[in-house]
């Protein structure tokens, strides 16, 4: 099955930032674009830790993000990287970002539905 981007669900729709969410099998994918200065620590809160409960692998097609790991580890993915974010993260974006992330169905429904709950 393929799908184009534009025609996934959207997610969150708040101002410049878009998510767009599809579940595929026992993997979901998500589409983001987040405008420059987002933080991501006040939509996590509520969740385990206040962070996100889902590993990520994916890429940054446009911008950058600033993950800080349940550990203290900093690291900053850029356009044109691929990477892993283990579950227990958080994240901010100075510049803004697009990226597109796949992770397993039951965490990433798990931020995707308490998303939901606080953009409605």
């Amino acid at each position: 099955m393929a799908t184009r981007i534009a025609d996934m669900p959207v997610e969150v729709a708040q101002g410049d930032l878009e998510t767009r969410y599809l579940e595929l099998g026992d993997m979901a994918i998500r589409h983001a674009r987040v405008p420059a200065g987002t933080d991501f620590g006040p939509v996590l809160q509520g969740l385990p830790g206040d962070r996100c409960p889902s590993p990520h692998w994916g890429i940054v097609l446009d911008g950058s993000i600033r993950l800080e790991h349940a550990d203290g580890t900093i690291e900053t993915a850029v356009a044109g990287e691929v990477y892993h974010w283990p579950a227990g993260h958080t994240a901010t974006s100075v510049d803004g970002a697009v990226f597109l992330e796949v992770g397993p169905v039951s965490p990433m429904r798990d931020f995707h539905d308490h998303a939901r709950r606080i953009f409605g």
